[in-house]
């Protein structure tokens, strides 16, 4: 079977879809794949040699799947201390595109791509849409951010290539993102999930409607249940959770179809593992664990078993749908966003899932933590809706102790609660900023 193109439009035909393999024939795929890919870093990446070598193990080592298990982990530490090339497996006349991380702290990540890499981005792209509902005919508002950041591109080819029209108005502006939803006739829209928050606010202050739209692809950042409750609810569409990562490929590792009961992984090119992030080892599906992937057909850049640091669980039985690729459920928290305070492991996630679901609240919030006196200490801001604020400070604080119970409910630990007015907190027009932590400063 050839990469990515020819897997991408077999999207049309649900029948020789990859998506559809009957598991044995899947799992010979994914084998003969990760036999050449582990044999392609062995030889041309010298840090993924080096870490083999230590273990006494050759590509040969890998005789069936399990046996991926005693490969090394790769890291986003290790994309760092390579920069920028160290982990490419092709030279560089053979790598047409680049692309890299926002690089909030340090230098940025960097991924390579090959022409074969991007036929595989675009077919994995392709089948999401596919599974989403679109298809030739629908019109794609494309709100990712283009530039070094994966999103854009990765969904405007996909879509593309799907046979849709592509909308590419990128992040921001938000004044024209709406006239376009409003008059282009726009059937979809992809972009943050806070960043659809935020054009539902203003859709509302400018009493305009969303058109046509019947389809959110939101990704880029975790997002609770609630949230997507509430993005439906308030313009009237289907939102569908999709997942991926630059150092994976970018969007298209994931998404959830029309049942929208976990996320399909075309695991025809991405093998997951779920492991104990504590210990590393490997746990059966249906257990909680850490996602670690592995590219099955990446040229320019494979990834051996890399920690994602997302929090998941594999359910390997086949979907409504009927695709026999396994499904991860919701993203909703990582390994490195928790934070510890008194004691308690908190995640911004718990956090969104205890506010959305008391009456009178906004979906902006910011965690603010602290250290005095050596003890650490948490403050969630919450933005409350114009009626309340309207109200007498008797129902002020009867909402303030309300939030802060459903809180403790939620994480087991009393904190602070700040109720502040509308468009108090700050917009994102791309990955949600939720904790800012003072304890740093």
């Amino acid at each position: 079977m050839t990469h990515g193109w020819n897997d991408a439009t077999s999207a049309f035909h649900p029948a020789s879809a990859p998506d559809y393999l009957p598991r044995p024939q899947l799992e010979a795929l994914q084998l003969g794949r990760l036999q050449a890919v582990v044999r392609r870093a062995y030889e041309r990446v010298p840090l993924f040699r080096e870490r083999m070598e230590r273990l006494d193990l050759g590509p040969e080592a890998v005789r069936a799947l399990p046996d991926l298990g005693q490969l090394p982990f790769t890291v986003k530490a290790d994309l760092r201390d390579t920069y920028p090339f160290g982990l490419f497996a092709s030279p560089m006349e053979e790598v047409v595109r680049l692309h890299a991380s926002s690089g909030t702290t340090g230098k940025p990540i960097v991924v390579a791509y090959t022409a074969a890499d991007l036929q595989v981005w675009t077919g994995v792209m392709v089948r999401s849409f596919a599974a989403c509902g679109l298809h030739q005919g629908d019109v794609v508002q494309n709100a990712y951010g283009y530039g070094l950041f994966t999103g854009g591109l990765g969904a405007h080819y996909g879509a593309e290539a799907l046979g849709a029209t592509v909308i590419p108005i990128s992040g921001g502006n938000t004044e024209r993102q709406l006239m376009v939803l409003a008059d282009f006739g726009v059937t979809a829209i992809a972009c943050t999930p806070s960043y659809m928050v935020h054009l539902i606010e203003r859709a509302k202050e400018a009493g305009v409607g969303f058109g046509k739209l019947k389809v959110g692809i939101f990704g880029a950042e975790p997002w609770s249940e609630e949230m997507r409750q509430h993005i439906q609810a308030e313009a009237g569409i289907r939102a569908h959770d999709i997942y991926g990562l630059s150092e994976i490929i970018g969007p298209g590792v994931g998404i959830e179809c029309v049942h929208r009961d976990g996320l399909h992984l075309f695991e025809d090119h991405f093998y997951p593992e779920i492991i104990d992030p504590a210990s590393g080892a490997v746990l059966p599906d249906g257990s909680e664990g850490e996602l670690v992937l592995t590219t099955l057909s990446k040229q320019a850049m494979p990834m051996i078993r890399y920690r994602t640091r997302d929090i998941t669980a594999l359910h390997p039985e086949p979907c409504s749908c009927g695709r026999t690729i396994r499904r991860i459920r919701r993203i909703g928290r990582r390994s490195d966003d928790m934070f510890i305070i008194r004691g308690v492991n908190v995640f911004p996630s718990q956090v969104e899932t205890a506010l959305l679901k008391v009456e009178g609240t906004l979906p902006h919030y910011q965690i603010v933590l602290t250290r005095q006196k050596g003890l650490d200490e948490m403050e969630v801001q919450v933005e409350v809706t114009a009626e309340f604020f309207s109200d007498r400070i008797r129902g002020l604080e009867a909402l303030q102790a309300e939030l802060a119970d459903a809180i403790e409910h939620t994480i087991g630990l009393r904190v602070k609660v700040h109720l502040v007015q509308p468009k108090t907190i700050a917009r994102s027009e791309g990955k949600a900023k939720r904790v800012l932590d003072q304890r740093k400063i």
